[in-house]
């Protein structure tokens, strides 16, 4: 049995690499540089986004707000790669990284804009008044692709599965193992318990959960690094100097960096961005379809500022401390993100490992809820309503089977998955560019965000 795990972990791994490689990377990238170009760049409505986030829109047609949607992706966005995996992307490439890292945040702003647009451009209204939508559906009723429509759907659910419930239950069970010495089979039952109670509640219990609980998160975490750099102020301006600087000069990183590359640097930056902020995976506007929204550009807006919040503040904040305590504690080990993550938030008095230890847990948390939700509008899409409780109880079941088990396979597997996601989501998107460009100078170009 052991060797059989191993020869499929070793099949998917290897398989990841592949999906994942610099064709993908370049997809993605170029994807986000040319939505960036075509739509004018989006990114500078981004105040104009904020704002429109935390105003409800009232009698416009949906199920939650426009924030309740904004919360519900950013819970499933931001989880433990805008912490280890901002860790994993230095430790690999270099402190260069974190500048593509946030790079790939700003223009990727375009794309999570695109996504949310075509989510609600092509969103359908149930029998019993439910808004359903996401690139399956653009992929469907926009370009006609019902069996790329229905592949697309099935990664999402098998993914659900991976990224989004098993491992993230796994980094809670080994937190608390670790830090705490609390057993992962009591752990995973009482998160099995709290998912319960929120996912058999439906879109509504999930978005009302995650409204409360990613600004208390995200806020802590945020304070909690500004603490820091309090802490290492004397070394936060070299720290930015030196992400700058290595992004382009790998050799000015020095120490235990000297092996990183210029080409290092991007792909892991640009990788772990963007797999942090998720911008072209096609997860997010899932849930942007269910926003009470007047027209789909005022939705599109808002979703773009998830991967403003995501990385090109929380990442960007995490790189920051990350590279500032390697300077200030020459010490630390640069073996694996990890390693480094603890190292260098617990090199910080009182606060450091604590607010470790808060932001993965309540990150995790927060993506096995808005995982939940992606996961069973695919399978609603497949295989209709009546598999939706069915889908719940066997999410339930398997973030008590992640807190117990090993993961190395699963990891792989749904990186796999979120790589097969990608693929017609962005084809989607290009191939309907014109339907975005012809939206947003309706309602964006010529300043009538407020019409129907």
């Amino acid at each position: 049995m052991f060797i059989c795990m191993e020869s499929i972990n070793n099949i998917f791994s290897e398989l990841s690499g592949i999906l994942w490689g610099w064709p993908m990377i370049i997809l993605l990238l170029g994807t986000h540089l040319y939505l960036t170009i075509r739509l004018r760049f989006p990114q500078r409505k981004v105040f104009t986004a904020i704002r429109l986030s935390v105003k409800r829109d009232k009698g416009a047609a949906g199920d939650v707000s426009q924030f309740g949607a904004l919360a519900t992706a950013l819970a499933a966005t931001i989880g433990t790669g805008n912490i280890i995996g901002v860790a994993t992307a230095i430790a690999l490439g270099g402190p260069g990284a974190v500048l593509w890292c946030w790079l790939t945040g700003v223009f990727g702003m375009a794309t999570k804009y695109a996504e949310g647009l075509l989510a609600i451009k092509y969103r359908e209204k149930t029998s019993d008044g439910r808004m359903l939508g996401g690139p399956m559906y653009a992929l469907e009723k926009g370009l006609g692709w019902k069996w790329m429509a229905v592949l697309f759907a099935l990664f999402t659910a098998l993914a659900s599965f991976g990224i989004g419930n098993t491992v993230q239950a796994n980094a809670i069970a080994t937190i608390a193992d670790e830090t705490y010495n609390i057993s992962p089979y009591l752990t995973g039952g009482v998160v099995c318990a709290l998912t319960a109670l929120v996912v058999l509640g439906g879109v509504k219990s999930i978005a009302r959960v995650c409204g409360m609980l990613v600004p208390f998160m995200a806020f802590f975490y945020v304070a909690g690094c500004i603490y820091i750099l309090i802490v290492n102020s004397q070394y936060v301006w070299p720290a930015i100097q030196l992400i700058c600087e290595s992004a382009f000069r790998p050799e000015a990183a020095g120490g235990g960096f000297v092996g990183a590359t210029v080409m290092m640097a991007a792909r892991f930056g640009i990788a772990r961005g963007l797999f942090s902020n998720e911008s072209g995976l096609g997860s997010a506007p899932i849930v942007a379809a269910a926003a009470q929204t007047r027209n789909p550009v005022r939705q599109a807006l808002v979703s773009s500022t998830g991967t403003f919040w995501d990385t090109v503040v929380i990442c960007a904040l995490t790189g920051i401390v990350v590279v500032s305590s390697i300077i200030a504690y020459p010490d630390i080990s640069y073996d694996n993100g990890a390693t480094l993550t603890k190292m260098a938030f617990s090199k910080i008095p009182y606060v450091g490992a604590p607010l470790l230890s808060f932001g993965l847990l309540t990150f995790a948390f927060s993506t096995i809820l808005g995982w939940s939700y992606y996961g069973e509008r695919a399978v609603e899409y497949m295989k209709g309503r009546r598999w939706m409780l069915v889908y719940r109880v066997l999410y339930i079941i398997a973030v008590f089977v992640g807190s117990i088990v090993n993961l190395a396979v699963v990891w792989n597997f749904a990186d796999c998955m979120n790589a097969l996601m990608a693929i017609p989501n962005l084809l989607a998107l290009l191939f309907l560019s014109r339907i975005l460009v012809s939206e947003t100078r309706k309602y964006l170009w010529s300043g009538r965000l407020d019409e129907e």
